[in-house]
C-alpha cells in the first residue's frame, strides 16, 4: 500500500489518489482549439489563411494563403493570437485558419 493520500471525487462518487484526482481536473481544464478542418492547434504551430481577413485598426487586408508563424493559444476555444509584420496584438479566428 502507498502512503498517498486519497481524495473523495464528487464527479464519480469514489477516492481517488490525489495525483490521479489532480491529473483529471487539468484535463478536462484543458482547452481544444481546433481550425477550419477539424486539426488540433498547439503553441507554435503554423497556420495559413483560408480566406482574405480585414485587420480592424489596421487598415490592412490579410490575404489568402497568408502564413502565419508561431501562434499561441489563448485559452478561448476560437481565438489563437499571433505575429504579423506591421500588426500588434493580432488575434485570428480559429475557424478562418488551417493548420500547415
Amino acid at each position: 500500500m502507498s502512503d498517498e493520500d486519497y481524495v473523495y471525487d464528487e464527479e464519480s462518487g469514489e477516492w481517488l489518489p490525489a495525483s490521479e484526482l489532480a491529473a483529471k481536473q487539468a484535463a478536462a481544464n484543458t482547452v481544444e482549439v481546433r481550425d477550419a478542418v477539424g486539426n488540433i492547434l498547439q503553441d507554435g504551430d503554423q497556420v495559413t489563411l483560408i480566406k482574405d481577413l480585414t485587420v480592424k485598426g489596421a487598415g490592412q487586408t490579410l490575404k489568402q494563403g497568408t502564413l502565419i508563424k508561431s501562434i499561441r493559444l489563448t485559452g478561448d476555444a476560437q481565438e489563437i493570437d499571433c505575429k504579423f509584420e506591421g500588426i500588434k496584438g493580432l488575434v485570428l479566428r480559429a475557424e478562418f485558419v488551417r493548420k500547415r
